[in-house]
């Protein structure tokens, strides 16, 4: 069993796991096995349950890694995966028990993710939620060229909407596990105000960036380097 940590990573809402691509070719130069995990975006028990597993395929200790609506995916997920030794947030967010991602969103002024900016269309009697193609790279991206939100912006992948709304069961994992955030001071999506409030809750090891909720896009050395000083601390 490997002592050093896999790292698992794991996208949020309205993206797909290539949005780790600059981040994976740092950590895979510095000597890190990595897992990116396709999150099914449909609610996040069941979502939760499904980052769980892929960690726990692992045959050693995992960093568990989450951006956006992930970070309440790894809050939940890493109190079922007895491997995880560390949680990373990236401009996400993290929930107490009982808290929602959308309520925690509004919870500090600046977001930009509402009725104005989104649609939402019924799949199977349930709503699901995309941000308007012209919209998207003010709300997620705008510290990336337009040639590259308007590729993202049209191929971004839909997330239940109960997924953002339901309430974190149980006692969040960062209670008992060490965690870092990366606060995105420029995020239009989750306002830097409310990540600085929940990672200081958490007491997280916080890293700001000046970016936009994209920051792994954008800045992936730098997430990459918070994620390497997240598996020296648990290694």
């Amino acid at each position: 069993m490997s002592t050093t940590p896999t790292i698992v990573l794991v996208h949020g809402a309205f993206g797909d796991s290539g949005m780790w691509k600059g981040v994976i070719a740092k950590l895979q130069a510095q000597g890190y096995t990595t897992l990116a995990v396709s999150n099914p975006l449909r609610g996040l028990e069941s979502d939760a349950q499904y980052a769980a597993t892929v960690a726990k395929t692992v045959d050693g200790p995992v960093v568990l890694v989450g951006h956006s609506y992930a970070g309440a995916i790894i809050t939940r997920a890493a109190r079922d995966a007895s491997n995880v030794e560390a949680l990373v947030y990236v401009a996400a967010f993290q929930p107490d028990e009982g808290e929602s991602c959308l309520e925690n969103a509004s919870r500090f002024a600046g977001a930009k993710m509402g009725p104005d900016t989104t649609i939402a269309t019924e799949y199977e009697g349930e709503p699901e939620l995309r941000i308007l193609p012209e919209h998207y790279r003010d709300v997620i991206a705008g510290d990336l060229p337009a040639e590259v939100t308007d590729v993202l912006a049209v191929t971004q992948r839909s997330v239940r909407v109960q997924a953002l709304t339901a309430d974190l069961s149980g006692r969040p994992a960062w209670r008992t596990l060490p965690s870092w955030a990366v606060v995105a001071t420029q995020d239009n999506a989750i306002p830097g105000q409310a990540q600085e409030f929940m990672a200081e809750r958490a007491g997280s090891h916080v890293v700001r960036m000046e970016a936009s909720h994209a920051v792994a896009i954008s800045q992936p050395d730098a997430v990459a380097d918070l994620i390497i000083e997240a598996a020296k601390a648990t290694g």
